[in-house]
């Protein structure tokens, strides 16, 4: 039964007080919710479950189990404990956790759900308890990206707590940092407001959708781009490789080729677009370099080859002769319509195995049928 459906229900259930319902329904709500995003937490028995919010915002099972593979030690602290899904998995990698957390209420569930784990719970804010803290291992921070009004906020700075003025009394009091990042902050931008430290970054994606950026002190300074459900396709760089890779005038050559790139003569016979990860880590050049691709455009993350390329970590079309069709998928990348106004003026529905792709190629628009391979 859904939670919707119980909450209709309140007749048959007159011996719950208000206090009690209400906790019943926030129960039931939040297995309900968060089932297939932490199957261990649902298969667990008496597990407490957080309001909905903190549901939605907390990391899924799988990605909590990737950021927690790359630390260990014998100790670490998770300053913004929330829901406690981070603090779970890492503490598998450590002899002892701190689960630190302002909200009350949280740090009650934690305290149950955690009462068999070496987790110790610190009512505090990630500001106060560094004042008393000892030495870790790692400390952990996935700092709010609310302001005190609800909006959200896009700069590092402007998140809770502060990371950046916080940054020195973190390195007092901890071997390394690990940072976990919305995907809507400018990740430029928040690794030069902590450019005090060399970071290596995490660029985490599940079914080709970035869910998170993971900062990582004590590292080299290397970008790792990876979709979970893919981990045979991870593409590690630097941003000294990306800024001195070439694109090898491939836009002079796509200029000649204009003329019949719509032929299934064309040299370009496939094209390629990166997974997500790729694409939000800004590997733009490099892709196209490793895997011997040409750049349809500057700005089109697009790439095309002659031949097929094995392993490509991304999506795959060949390329076919213009048809005569009722239904497609349309995608436009770097084009002047969108994919709604395209269909409209090709008169296409969705569906069907051809896909319609429009993009810029050497500064022009053009449209691509394809099939995906």
């Amino acid at each position: 039964m859904s939670v919707l459906e119980l909450a209709l229900q309140r007749n048959k259930y007159k011996h719950l007080s208000d206090e009690e319902w209400r906790w019943f329904l926030q129960q039931t709500e939040g297995r309900e919710r968060t089932v297939d995003k932490l199957p261990t937490f649902a298969a667990t028995e008496d597990w407490w479950y957080p309001v909905r919010l903190s549901c939605e915002q907390c990391s899924s099972e799988l990605a909590a189990r990737y950021k927690a593979s790359l630390v260990s030690g014998k100790k670490a602290a998770d300053l913004t404990g929330g829901y406690g899904v981070d603090t779970y998995f890492l503490s598998a990698h450590f002899a002892h956790m701190d689960y630190v957390e302002l909200n009350a209420e949280l740090c009650r569930i934690a305290a149950h759900n955690f009462a068999d784990k070496p987790i110790s719970i610190h009512n505090t804010s990630a500001e106060d308890f560094l004042k008393n803290a000892g030495w870790y291992d790692l400390i952990y921070l996935d700092p709010a990206r609310r302001n005190s009004h609800g909006g959200k906020v896009f700069r590092l700075e402007d998140c809770t707590p502060n990371v950046v003025d916080l940054l020195p009394d973190l390195q007092a009091h901890s071997q390394r940092i690990m940072l976990k990042l919305s995907p809507m902050l400018d990740l430029t931008q928040a690794v030069k407001a902590l450019s005090s430290v060399t970071w290596d970054i995490y660029v985490v994606a599940i079914k080709n959708e970035v869910r998170e950026i993971l900062l990582l002190s004590g590292g080299s300074g290397r970008i790792t781009a990876i979709d979970l459900e893919k981990k045979d396709q991870v593409f590690v760089f630097t941003r000294e490789e990306e800024q001195k890779s070439t694109l090898h005038s491939q836009f002079s050559i796509l200029n000649s080729q204009f003329s019949i790139l719509n032929s299934p003569f064309s040299a370009l016979h496939y094209l390629y677009e990166p997974n997500a990860a790729i694409l939000k880590a800004g590997a733009y050049k490099l892709i196209a370099e490793r895997f011997g691709l040409c750049k349809l455009d500057v700005n089109t993350h697009l790439y095309s080859a002659e031949k097929y390329v094995e392993n490509f970590p991304g999506r795959v079309w060949r390329i076919i002769e213009h048809q005569e069709i009722s239904h497609a998928n349309v995608l436009t990348r770097n084009y002047p319509l969108t994919p709604d106004q395209l269909k409209k003026k090709l008169h296409l529905r969705d569906g069907g195995d051809v896909y319609v792709i429009g993009c810029r190629v050497a500064g022009r628009p053009t449209l691509f049928y394809a099939e995906r391979v």
